[in-house]
């Protein structure tokens, strides 16, 4: 059975979360990650019920059966909220890896015929599987940097995610004055992208006649702006620029 690319950057996430959280002091599990109006327990609970969330949605897809309905999540984050920081942590953990393996035992060939409910819309296993890497990962990140400043997003994460920032973009880009179009150029991967500004926020690849770019940083730091995470104090060394302040303004975070 061949596995998923996205599948194997969840596990590289995954394995990163599970050697950091048993580094944290309890001091740490209570002070605050990233965004600072959550604490470190509290952003790993994120992690830790959104993991159960999404085992019982995969299990439901997987088996042809309903997706879990609003109680059944409200149930989860209820159970979840109720626990102390270092069950929080603990857990997270254990959850986490229950989903990373059980995305890891769907074929890489099934994941497109997969069908999930997302709000109003349907996506594919393969959308859904890296929406999950996105929430691990970005997530991982808010507690990492919280100790150490010089943290990143695992490298084979920003590689399945820098190419799917489109919708992303689209639900948390804030209109805001300036010009229509910003043209991003990263590395590690290397890749072009227009973000256009207009009534409503939209990120495409370029294409030939889009120009030169006007902001060029590592693909890293890319999925962090589109992630409403590259304030000054978390930005590479060289990267800055009129564009780059407009943009921190389009993607506040979320």
């Amino acid at each position: 059975m061949a596995s998923h690319p996205a599948v194997l950057a969840l596990r590289r996430s995954h394995d990163a979360l599970a050697a950091l959280v048993p580094t944290l002091t309890p001091e740490q599990l209570v002070g605050p990650a990233y965004p600072t109006e959550w604490t470190v327990a509290a952003t790993l609970s994120h992690i830790g019920s959104g993991a159960v969330i999404g085992l019982l949605g995969l299990d439901a897809v997987l088996a042809g059966a309903p997706a879990p309905d609003r109680a059944q999540y409200s149930a989860v984050w209820d159970e979840w909220n109720a626990k102390d920081p270092q069950s929080q942590a603990d857990e997270a953990v254990a959850a986490d890896g229950k989903l990373t393996e059980a995305w890891a035992g769907v074929d890489a060939d099934r994941l497109p015929e997969l069908s999930f409910a997302l709000g109003p819309m349907q996506v594919d296993g393969v959308t859904m599987l890296r929406l999950r890497l996105s929430e691990v990962a970005l997530h991982s990140w808010d507690v990492a940097v919280a100790v150490d400043p010089t943290a990143a997003v695992e490298q084979a994460a920003v590689d399945q995610i820098v190419d799917n920032l489109a919708q992303i973009a689209g639900w948390s880009g804030v209109p805001v004055a300036g010009s229509p179009e910003v043209v991003v150029e990263t590395t590690d991967p290397e890749r072009r992208f227009v973000i256009a500004v207009g009534e409503a926020v939209t990120l495409r690849p370029a294409i030939v006649g889009d120009g030169p770019a006007t902001l060029a940083l590592p693909a890293e730091a890319f999925v962090r702006l589109v992630y409403g995470r590259l304030d000054a104090e978390h930005t590479p060394t060289g990267v800055a620029g009129e564009e780059l302040e407009r943009l921190r303004k389009v993607f506040r975070g979320f």
